[in-house]
C-alpha cells in the first residue's frame, strides 16, 4: 500500500519509490511533517511547530499558532498571514476561509481531471476539508509512485454555500518544509535561447516566478527547484515543482517568520476570478513534487521517470520514434513541387522516414508570415499544383511517411478565415488588436470556434494520408477577452483558454491515433508536462545552433527527459547565431534527443548521403537508451568550457557518454571525465578506446579523454560503454 493512515496519531503517510511524504492533523488542520527520503512509519508529531504566539498574532481554531505551521493548504485569516492558496469570497463578502478536517477516503485507483490532463495511478488519498461556518469544501488529492520519486498533488474546490462564491485565488498546493536558507532553480528565457538555468538565494518574504502570457512561455518554465545549502548536481537535498499545465501560472517559495519556508502555486490569480455557484466545483491543474538526497541530477531522472510512465502517450513514449527531415530551415516560404522534390530525393535511403513539409502550403499567397493564417482548407495553387496528391506520392515513392505543419490556434488578418468569421478572433470592438508574426488567436474558450478548428484539422488529416503532425503556437497572449463571455466573468478567460486547448488537443489527437503529434510554440516557448501529455515531443527551441543547444538541452533535461526534446540537424553556418560547426559535432547534439534534419537535402553530395546514413545507424543503434535511458550530466556549459551527458541503460548494462568542447585551449588539453550510475561491481568495455575497466573505477578514477587538436573549437566525443 502507498497510503497509510494511522488513527492514533492521525498522521498520513504516502510512500514512494524511495520517499516518504506525511503529514498530520492539528485539531482538523493538516500539517505537513516530512518529504523526503523513506522513512517507517513512526510518529512524527515532535516535528509539529507553531505552539508559541509570535507577538500579536492570534491563534486560530486549532488552538495554535496558524502563521508558522507548515501546512497542506494555506487558508487566509484565522491567524495566517502567510501567502494562502485559497481565497474565496463569500457570499456574505468576507474572504475568510478556515478548511478542517472532515474525512478522508483512499482510492484504488488515481481519478482524471475533468478537461485537463494529468498523471495516471494507483492508490490515492482524498482529504476532505470543510469550513464549518460557510460550508465551502476543499478536496486534496494524494498519489504516490512506485517507479520513481515524486508525488502527485491537486485540489478540488467546491461551493458548499447557500449562495454564490468567487475564487479569487485557486492554487493546486502548499507544502511546507524545515527552515530557510534555501535556493531557488528557475528556467529562464526567451526565443532561441530558452530554459537556463538560474539559481538564487531564498529570503525571508515571497520570491515567485510566473506567467502572464496564456501560455507556460519561454521566459519562466512552470518549474521551480528548491535547493538545499550545499546541494549541487550530484549531492544534497533537492525539492522539484512542476506544475502539468499550460496557461498563466504562478510558483511562489515564501521564507517565513516562523522559521519555514511554504512552497504554493498554480493557477496565476493575476487577472483572475471565478464564479461558483451552489454545488459548484472547481478543478486545479496538478503539481508532481519530486524529492533527491542526490542533487539536481536525481530530482530530474525522478521527473523523467514519472512522466514518461505516468503522463507521455503509452502508444509512443518508448517506441523509436519518426526520424524527420523538415524542409523549414532549407525553404522557409520559398518553395516549389519540384523543389520539395528534390529535398526528398536528396534524402532517399538514408534512414530518414518522414518528410515534414513546414509553414507556407496553405491559402492562396503564403508567401510570408502576412497572409492566409487559418485557411487550411486550401492547399496553396502556385506551390502545389494539383494539391497534396503529387507531393505524398513522390514521398511514398521514396519509401517515407508523409508530416504536416499547422499553426491550429491563429488566424490572420488577411485571410478567408477571418472575413468569414470576424468573431472567431480575439478581439475587443473598438480596439485595434496587437498582432504577433502578423496574426491574432482564435477564442478557443468559445466550442464554435473549436468545433470548427476540429473538424478543419481533421479532414485534412484524414484525406492527405498524414503520418506526423507539427503543431505550432508562435505567439502570446494580449488582448485576454472573449464575445461569447458575460462581462462579469471575463477573468475566467485564461484558464477556460487553457480548458479549450485541451479539448483542441484530445479531440484532434484521439481522432488520429495513427499520427505522431509533435508540439511547437515559436520553438520551444510552451514546453511543459501538460503538452507533453499530447505531444510525446515538442520542438526543443527554434535555435538549432549546436553550441547554443547544449545550453538549451542541458536546462531542459531538469525536468524532461531526452526523449521529449526534438532535436535536428541544420545547415552550417547556423541560420540563427551564423556559427560554423562541423557536421559530427551538429549529429552528436542532436542525438541526444529524439533526432531529425532541418535543412535542404536537395544539394547532398553521395558522401553526404553515405555520412548520413552512417550517422543514423549510429542514432538508431542507442536510441532504447535516449528513449528509456538515466540521464547523468557531468560538465555544464553555462558554466565551463565543456558539455558531456551520460545515458545508462537502466539494468546498466550499457551507456553511451557525448562530450562537447566548446573552444581549443592553446596547447591542447585532456579532459578528465568521470562517469556515474554505472554497476561498481561490472567490467565495461569502452569501444573508442579499447579499454576494459569497472564499474567502479571508471566512476571514482574515471576516462581521460582527448580532442585531436587539428579539429580547433566546437568539437564532439562520443563513447559507447558495454557490459564485459
Amino acid at each position: 500500500m502507498s497510503v497509510t493512515y494511522c488513527a492514533d496519531t492521525q498522521t498520513f503517510y504516502l510512500d514512494g519509490k524511495d520517499v516518504t511524504y506525511a503529514f498530520c492533523l492539528t485539531a482538523g488542520y493538516p500539517e505537513h511533517l516530512y518529504f523526503g527520503k523513506k522513512i517507517p512509519h513512526d510518529s512524527l508529531l515532535h516535528m509539529r511547530t507553531g505552539g508559541a504566539a509570535e507577538g500579536t498574532i492570534p491563534f486560530g481554531s486549532t488552538g495554535r499558532n496558524m502563521h508558522t505551521i507548515p501546512s497542506e493548504l494555506t487558508n487566509y485569516g484565522r491567524g495566517d498571514y502567510r501567502e494562502p492558496a485559497i481565497l474565496v469570497e463569500n457570499p456574505s463578502g468576507d474572504r475568510i476561509s478556515e478548511l478542517l478536517y472532515e474525512g478522508h477516503e483512499i482510492l484504488s485507483e488515481k481519478p482524471k481531471i475533468s478537461g485537463m490532463p494529468s498523471m495516471d495511478g494507483g492508490e490515492t488519498l482524498v482529504l476532505r476539508l470543510k469550513d464549518k461556518l460557510t460550508g465551502f469544501q476543499a478536496d486534496l488529492y494524494y498519489t504516490a509512485y512506485d517507479d520513481s520519486n515524486v508525488i502527485a498533488r491537486r485540489a478540488v474546490y467546491r461551493n458548499g454555500t447557500n449562495g454564490k462564491a468567487i475564487l479569487r485565488r485557486a492554487y493546486s498546493f502548499s507544502m511546507g518544509l524545515p527552515g530557510n536558507g534555501y535556493r531557488m532553480l528557475s528556467l529562464h528565457g526567451a526565443w532561441c535561447r530558452e530554459r537556463r538555468m538560474e539559481i538564487i538565494p531564498l529570503h525571508h518574504g515571497v520570491v515567485s516566478i510566473d506567467s502572464k502570457r496564456l501560455s507556460s512561455s519561454a521566459a519562466l518554465n512552470p518549474f521551480m527547484g528548491i535547493l538545499s545549502e550545499h546541494a549541487d548536481e550530484n549531492q544534497g537535498e533537492v525539492y522539484g515543482v512542476s506544475l502539468v499545465y499550460s496557461s498563466s501560472y504562478v510558483l511562489k517559495a515564501e521564507g517565513t517568520s516562523g522559521g519555514d519556508t511554504l512552497l504554493t502555486g498554480g493557477i496565476n490569480d493575476f487577472d483572475f476570478h471565478w464564479d461558483l455557484a451552489p454545488g459548484e466545483e472547481f478543478e486545479t491543474p496538478e503539481v508532481v513534487l519530486a524529492f533527491s538526497d542526490c542533487g539536481l541530477g536525481g530530482m530530474s531522472r525522478a521527473f523523467h521517470d514519472a512522466y514518461r510512465n505516468h503522463l507521455i502517450n503509452k502508444q509512443y513514449v518508448k517506441k523509436p520514434r519518426p526520424l524527420v527531415l523538415n524542409n523549414w530551415e532549407g525553404t522557409h516560404f520559398n518553395f516549389t513541387l519540384d523543389k520539395l522534390k528534390a529535398i526528398i530525393d536528396g534524402a532517399a535511403g538514408t534512414g530518414i522516414d518522414t518528410f515534414v513539409l513546414d509553414d507556407g502550403w496553405f491559402g492562396y499567397s503564403r508567401d510570408n508570415e502576412k497572409s492566409s493564417m487559418g485557411d487550411w482548407h486550401i492547399v496553396n495553387p502556385q506551390k502545389l499544383p494539383g494539391g497534396f496528391a503529387p507531393l505524398v506520392e513522390h514521398i511514398h515513392s521514396k519509401g517515407m511517411k508523409f508530416g504536416l505543419w499547422f499553426e491550429p490556434e491563429m488566424i490572420g488578418p488577411n485571410s478567408d478565415l477571418l472575413k468569414n468569421h470576424p468573431d472567431y478572433a480575439i478581439t475587443i470592438d473598438g480596439r485595434e488588436p496587437c498582432l504577433g508574426r502578423c496574426q491574432m488567436m482564435m477564442d478557443l474558450t468559445r466550442k464554435d470556434v473549436r468545433d470548427y478548428i476540429v473538424e478543419t484539422v481533421n479532414r485534412v488529416i484524414r484525406e492527405n494520408n498524414i503520418s506526423y503532425v507539427k503543431w505550432d503556437f508562435n505567439r502570446n497572449a494580449t488582448e485576454t477577452y472573449s464575445r461569447g463571455r458575460a462581462p462579469e466573468r471575463q477573468a475566467e478567460f485564461a484558464h477556460r483558454y487553457a480548458l479549450g486547448l485541451y479539448d483542441l488537443c484530445e479531440r484532434i489527437v484521439e481522432a488520429n491515433p495513427q499520427v505522431f503529434f509533435e508540439g511547437c510554440s515559436a520553438g520551444g516557448a510552451r514546453f511543459d508536462p501538460a503538452m507533453l501529455h499530447y505531444f510525446s515531443q515538442i520542438w526543443t527551441s527554434d535555435n538549432t545552433d549546436a553550441d547554443d543547444r547544449t545550453c538549451i538541452q542541458y536546462g531542459t533535461s531538469m525536468v524532461y527527459p531526452l526523449s521529449a526534446m526534438s532535436c535536428h540537424v541544420s545547415h552550417s553556418p547556423n541560420i540563427t547565431t551564423k556559427r560554423p560547426i562541423s557536421y559530427k559535432t551538429r549529429s552528436d547534439i542532436a542525438h541526444l534527443g529524439a533526432t531529425g534534419y532541418e535543412l535542404d537535402a536537395s544539394d547532398w553530395t553521395d558522401e553526404d548521403r553515405a555520412r548520413t546514413a552512417e550517422e543514423i545507424k549510429e542514432y538508431k543503434s542507442c536510441q532504447d537508451l535516449i528513449l528509456e535511458g538515466d540521464l547523468y550530466r557531468l560538465d555544464n556549459p553555462m558554466t565551463s568550457n565543456y558539455f558531456s551527458f551520460l545515458v545508462v541503460a537502466k539494468d546498466q548494462s550499457r551507456a553511451i557518454l557525448t562530450t562537447y568542447r566548446r573552444q581549443l585551449q592553446a596547447g591542447g588539453e585532456p579532459k578528465r571525465i568521470r562517469l556515474l550510475g554505472l554497476d561498481p561491481q561490472k567490467n565495461y568495455r569502452v569501444r573508442e578506446l579499447d579499454l576494459v575497466a569497472s564499474g567502479s573505477t571508471l566512476m571514482n578514477v574515471g576516462l581521460v579523454t582527448r580532442f585531436p587538436s587539428p579539429l580547433g573549437d566546437y568539437q564532439t566525443l562520443k563513447f559507447h560503454l558495454d557490459v564485459e
